[in-house]
């Protein structure tokens, strides 16, 4: 059989499992607050449209709107204004064999569930492949702290002096951009950067330099504690919105195994 048809097999046979990472769209869901002085991220709205009835007899449909940054969603290297400049940086212009890659999950759930505030650094990273193994260049890191098991208020977590969530320093993205090159860089909170990234140097590292290096984010993940530390493949395939500078989407992974 060729590569592909045993991977159909596989999937159908159950050999391996296929793991949702994504979160329901809905209009409970909570989105990222900014300072009031800014535009703010339009939550997930919904109407009905017909529903076998007078409206539409035969038929159930709906109309939604959102924010590109709702829910379980990409972002894109021109979301960030270090990326605007990065070629066929949009969600449209990407090139779609980055939306199916293997992935290494780093678990911190631990250090995070003791300290909201926990920041994963290069040193962090390095301990874990020792471990673990090194991470090969093209993958997804998706950082593991479990922050989806959170109730709404919880999962913001806003104080006074804003966000408090766990998030990576400059140290861990330049050395998973600039030594293992990876293809970007997914957490379980509601942004790749930690609740209080905006006073770090620089200011919200992952996105600055994730995405000024022409990679990506994936946010608001799920089910990460069903994922080995390597071996799952991530398929992250975003809507091709023109221009999109991210997007909600639905990613699973495949994890062999039943």
């Amino acid at each position: 059989m060729s590569l592909l048809q045993q991977l159909g097999d596989a999937v159908i046979s159950g050999s391996l499992k296929v793991v949702d990472l994504t979160h329901t769209l809905d209009p409970d869901f909570p989105v990222l607050v900014l300072p009031p002085e800014f535009g703010q991220c339009q939550p997930f709205r919904i109407e009905e449209v017909s529903r076998y009835d007078e409206r539409g007899p035969a038929w159930y449909w709906r109309n939604f709107s959102c924010n590109e940054h709702t829910g379980t969603h990409f972002d894109a290297p021109v979301h960030w204004v270090t990326g605007k400049d990065v070629p066929n940086g949009s969600v449209d212009t990407i090139d779609p064999n980055g939306f199916v890659r293997p992935a290494c999950v780093l678990d911190f759930s631990k250090e995070a569930l003791a300290d909201a505030d926990f920041v994963l650094k290069e040193e962090h990273i390095k301990a874990w492949e020792k471990e673990h193994g090194d991470i090969p260049a093209g993958s997804w890191v998706l950082f593991r702290t479990d922050w989806s098991q959170r109730g709404p208020t919880e999962y913001l977590n806003l104080k006074e002096d804003g966000a408090h969530s766990p998030g990576p320093d400059a140290s861990a993205i330049r050395y998973m951009v600039e030594t293992r090159d990876v293809v970007g860089f997914g957490v379980e909170t509601i942004g790749t950067d930690a609740g209080q990234g905006g006073h770090f140097d620089p200011p919200y590292p992952a996105h600055s330099l994730l995405h000024g290096a022409g990679k990506y984010g994936l946010q608001c993940l799920r089910n990460l504690d069903q994922l080995p530390p390597q071996g799952a493949v991530v398929i992250a395939t975003p809507l091709k919105i023109k221009a999109g500078s991210g997007s909600p989407l639905r990613v699973v992974a495949l994890v062999e195994g039943k």
